[in-house]
């Protein structure tokens, strides 16, 4: 019995099973639903369909194993469920909400673990970048500002900076340079909001990016309009 036991944990849980799990699914929509109600902008599968892709799309440039590439994936899916709880300390909530889900499903305990710890790092403040799965999260949630955020019907970009900024965002890209070992961040921005009020949400925020880039060996260019905007090489 042992031995069966063993063989089925070491079975590797993919995206398309996290992605079918009904747990996981109703805890993205709940979680939503109750930053909607928040006045937040969208948070549902739109925002973590964007982070698995980028975070795993970074790991597979750089050349990580393709095992890594799929834990990047699934914890950019799974990364936001903590917001089913509170929006405070979301990070940690959704990691204790992760583990038995995960576990029940099968996976090993390392791809676990894996996952818990960068879900439960990725808000900047108390957040710490320690693996390539956590710092992949980090610059693909944080990287996440675009126009389609902004819920249809709720938009109030005369009061709301959120809405104002994310509203002025047309176009968004992240770009991995393997070579010279840059993740570059491109905003294409229209007159309706600033660089300003954008550094004004996001500063924070992009310090992590920066850390998170150093972690992969990288450095981190944010560029907005074709302007460097934290003092770094982007040619």
């Amino acid at each position: 019995m042992q031995e069966n036991h063993t063989k089925e944990e070491r079975r590797l849980i993919t995206l398309e099973e996290i992605r079918r799990n009904s747990e996981l699914r109703t805890m993205i929509d709940a979680a939503n639903d109750y930053l909607r109600q928040l006045g937040f902008t969208e948070h549902g599968p739109r925002h973590v369909g964007y982070v698995c892709r980028v975070a795993a799309d970074i790991l597979r440039r750089l050349g990580y194993s393709e095992h890594q590439v799929e834990l990047a994936a699934i914890t950019g899916w799974v990364h936001d469920v903590g917001n089913c709880i509170n929006r405070k300390e979301h990070g940690p909530n959704g990691a204790a909400l992760l583990f038995p889900i995960l576990r029940d499903m099968g996976m090993p305990i390392e791809d676990v673990l894996t996952i818990i710890t960068a879900v439960g790092n990725h808000e900047e403040g108390y957040g710490r970048v320690s693996s390539p799965v956590s710092a992949a999260l980090v610059i693909a949630d944080k990287s996440d500002a675009h126009k389609s955020r902004v819920r249809a019907g709720h938009a109030d970009p005369e009061h709301d900076i959120h809405d104002r900024v994310n509203l002025s965002i047309q176009r968004n890209a992240v770009l991995v340079d393997p070579e010279k070992r840059v993740i570059r961040h491109e905003l294409q921005m229209d007159e309706s909001s600033s660089v300003m009020e954008y550094l004004q949400i996001y500063m924070s925020r992009i310090v992590m990016c920066e850390e998170a880039a150093a972690y992969l060996g990288c450095g981190f260019d944010l560029v907005v309009n074709g302007h460097p905007v934290n003092n770094r090489s982007t040619q």
